[in-house]
Formats: C-alpha cells, structure tokens, sequence
C-alpha cells in the first residue's frame, strides 16, 4: 500500500518533517512512503527497517532554513581545535542529520526526486575560489550507520555542505543511477563516502563536488566495524576539484578487493589519488578502463596539483605506525594531464598496463611542486615535473606505457625499483 506523507501533515505543522516522520513510523514492510511533486522543507529524517520510500517525479525534499531543525537538542563546537586531517581525530560522527539511519535493513530509497542539503546555511568565508564552512564537521545529506542491504536509485542529491552520502558500517549498499550535484566551490562535500563497509556496488551514477567524489575512509573511531572490503565502482562518470577516486586519508583498518572500472574523469583537480597515512594496509585494488582530464585547482583550498595518478605512503604524524600499499593495478588508462603519476613513500607491486599520460600546461600554476598532504613534515615537493615521480616505491611495473614526451619521463633522483616492457 502507497502511504502518502502528505496524508499525515497537520494545519499546525509549519514544516514537513512531522509528517515524513509520520509516514516512516506507521508504514509497514511491504508499504511505500510516497513524495508528491512537490516542494517539501524538512528538518531531521530518521529511517527504519524494512523501508520504502518512493520520490515522484518532481519531487523536491530541502533541508530547512534553521539549523535548530537537526540538532536535537545536541549541543555542538563551532569547529574543532585541530583539523581532522593532522590528527584523523574525526570521530565520523556528525552533530547534525538530515536524512539519518542507524542499525537498518531493507531500505529503498528511489524515484526522480530531489534531496537538497540547503548548503548557503552552512557557508562560512566566501572567497572568489572557495567557500570555507562556518563549522566542522557540518551537516551530511545521508548518515547511514550499520545498514544491511540498502538501494537508493535514480535520485538527485545536491547542495550538501558536507559528505554528501556517508556510509559507516555498512554491508550490501547498491547505488544505480543517482546524480550528485554539489557546488564545486563548497570545501568537504564529498559524493559518497564509504566507510568500513563492504559489499558496495556504485553504478551508473554522475558526481560533481567540491571535494573527493568516491572517497573510501576507514576513520579511526569506526574499527568496530572491521575492514573496508569488495567495493565495485562502475560506470560511472565524475568531475572534482580534489579528488574524482581516493582511497585515504583516514585509513586506520585494512582495504581490500576494490574495483574501479569504465570511469570518465572530466574538469577535475586530482583523477586518482590513494592516501596511506595510518596504520591500515592498502591490497588487491583494481583501475580498469578509466579516462581521465585533469588540472591544477586553487592550490591553497585543494590538495593535488592536477595529477592524473597520485600513490602516496606516508606518516600522519610522529606517533604513526604506518601500514603498506601494495598489489595495485592500473589497466588501459587514458589520460590528458597537467601532473602525471605520482609515486611517493611506502609501497610495493605496482602494475601499470596500458597506460598513456598527456600531459599539457593549461593553467599558471606552478608545476615544480608536488603534493603530499598530510604528513607529519613534508608537505610539498620542489622539483621539476616529470611524467613518473617515484620515491621509496618498489617493485613498480609499466608494461605499453606512453607518454607525449611534454617533461621527461622519470624523477634524476629516484631511487625506485621500476621496470619497462
């Protein structure tokens, strides 16, 4: 039976949210909570169990104008002391929901509809190449805590001022055809951000963001959960001004059996990055059949330098027990590049087949310098570009790789085991 929400608003209900929540409560297994094509302004959303819910076409589901909408009484810092990225002290946990589960399973969530995070309540410093959030961490559109077998398709998620959808814990996620649309100005609006989950499949889907489009975390507070394992990411298309696919920073538990593949990577900062910085291990992942444009971005609000492949392996800080990267393959990749590949710090058995980098020179910014952020002291490189910059890497093969001869082919100063077929 379709249980409509509109069914459920009061005369004294000035917002949505009673009567979505309402929905929700009274809808059983085999109902579907439906969105009518209209606009819907909503405060915190908490899903169930055995869930349904069915967005018309036209549908557009905003998050309200007050924050006092999603606090819930919980009292929160207007930033923290020491950004998460020096310490991985991030616990994962945001202060404010807007669409919110915890301990689930059985949730669909689809339809043509609309999700919209209302980001211009969250803005901070505005600036002509970024927007500074007023707080951290602020308000993701999804938080999905240890959720078993959840679909969302075909939804449009847009304007969030944080991770747009951050899955925690979670096991048998399949994502088909959404589009993610974020202000690619609004620093850490992430696409989607699994975290030790497995069971993961993202397909067919479009994401622009102002920050890393698949970014793969397991942040330190979240081990409970275990590793991050038997993600799939497929035919997709992204465009980011940090990262279009990462795995890192935050990688306190192991990675394994990952898969990227048919992948279109337009007007972005960095196409590939992995992040080692903590003591999880980094094993058996997969790049397959990926085309990649890369540029350099602002260089003070994104990590990257335009790079079309950056492996990096190194200390978060002092006290860091660091993990390895190793068993990783790139196969028939393409790409058009202001930075090529970047291969700095503790790894080992890298493939690299069928791979040819263009590289160019489309923006002003300086090209000697390439980018290790964060580490515990080196941050930045000064050096000249190359198409291969290789540091402590061994055992790296490239087997058909070209280059268009733009800088030389490898760093004077490597001291990398790296071999040509």
């Amino acid at each position: 039976m379709d249980i409509y929400v509109d069914d459920y608003k009061e005369i004294s209900d000035e917002l949505d949210t009673n009567a979505i929540n309402r929905a929700i409560a009274i809808a059983k297994e085999d109902d579907r909570v439906v969105f009518k094509n209209r606009l819907y302004i909503s405060g915190t959303i908490k899903l169930k169990s055995n869930l349904n819910i069915y967005f018309k076409d036209g549908t557009h589901l905003k998050a309200c104008d007050n924050l006092s909408c999603f606090s819930n009484g919980v009292k929160f810092n207007d930033k923290l002391d020491v950004n998460t990225f020096i310490n991985c002290d991030y616990d994962g946990m945001p202060k404010l929901f807007f669409i919110y589960g915890k301990d689930i399973e059985n949730v669909k969530i689809s339809g043509n509809g609309i999700i919209d995070g209302n980001e211009e309540i969250f803005y901070g410093e505005i600036t002509p190449d970024y927007i500074e959030g007023a707080f951290y961490p602020r308000m993701p559109l999804f938080y999905i805590e240890n959720a078993k077998n959840l679909f969302i398709g075909n939804v449009t998620l847009t304007k969030s001022a944080f991770w747009t959808l951050h899955l925690v814990g979670c096991d048998g996620v399949s994502i088909d055809n959404i589009k993610v649309l974020n202000n690619r100005t609004m620093l850490n609006a992430d696409g989607i951000d699994p975290d030790h989950s497995k069971n993961i499949l993202i397909e067919n889907s479009y994401i622009e963001s102002a920050d890393d489009c698949i970014a793969i975390k397991n942040t330190e507070h979240f081990g409970k959960y275990g590793d991050t394992h038997n993600i799939v990411v497929r035919n997709c298309t992204f465009k980011s001004t940090s990262a279009a696919l990462k795995i890192g920073t935050e990688t306190c538990g192991d990675f394994n059996d990952i898969i990227f593949e048919d992948i279109k990577i337009l007007d972005s900062n960095r196409a590939i990055a992995v992040q080692l910085r903590d003591f999880g291990n980094i094993r058996n992942v997969k790049f397959n059949d990926i085309d990649i444009e890369t540029h350099m971005f602002n260089h003070k609000a994104f990590w990257g330098k335009g790079d079309a492949i950056a492996i990096t392996s190194v200390r978060r800080n002092d006290k860091t027990i660091l993990g390895k990267i190793e068993g990783l393959e790139f196969n028939n990749i393409k790409a058009k590049s202001e930075h090529g590949i970047f291969l700095y710090g503790n790894m080992e058995n890298l493939s690299f087949n069928n791979v040819e980098i263009n590289l160019y020179d489309e923006t002003n910014y300086d090209k000697r310098i390439y980018d290790l952020r964060p580490t515990e002291d080196l941050k930045l490189i000064d050096t000249d570009p190359v198409a291969i910059y290789s540091k402590y890497a061994k055992n790296i093969k490239f087997k058909s790789f070209k280059h268009n001869n733009f800088y030389d082919l490898l760093n004077k100063d490597s001291d990398s085991n790296i071999y040509f077929e």
